[in-house]
């Protein structure tokens, strides 16, 4: 199993230096990048994980985000972003992403004070949130 994390890990590590290096190539005029909130949140706990809605470790997050944005973002718990790097290549450098996943936690005054790369389960976060303060 960590021998298949590691290769979808190394999959998207390298589809995102490919998005890197095509980067100047014009998107389609349909397809606006969607828009980038401001990370991290002024005030408050923030979780922000940079991946890409088509990138397969990505897409196991998903609905692992979705229910964390209901029970942390939705009550003003903490805030929980999803950053597509592939709609919007130019926040990969901004975040020091190597690989995607990246799941990066940032303390109330805006300190970041905790990375991980690859899948991140659901149970991890919350954890992580829990020591941070966020009940």
């Amino acid at each position: 199993m960590k021998k298949n994390a590691f290769s979808a890990s190394l999959l998207c590590a390298v589809a995102l230096l490919l998005v890197l290096c095509f980067s100047g190539v014009s998107r389609a005029a349909d397809a606006p990048p969607a828009p980038v909130p401001e990370v991290p949140v002024k005030g408050m706990v923030t979780m922000v994980d940079v991946g890409a809605k088509k990138c397969i470790p990505c897409k196991m997050m998903a609905p692992i985000l979705e229910e964390l944005k209901k029970e942390y973002t939705a009550t003003g718990k903490a805030a929980i972003i999803f950053i597509d790097v592939w709609e919007n290549p130019e926040q990969a450098p901004k975040f020091k992403t190597r690989s995607i996943p990246t799941q990066i936690f940032y303390d109330k005054e805006g300190k970041e004070v905790y990375r991980h790369e690859g899948f991140m389960a659901k149970n991890s976060i919350v954890t992580k949130l829990d020591e941070m303060g966020v009940k």
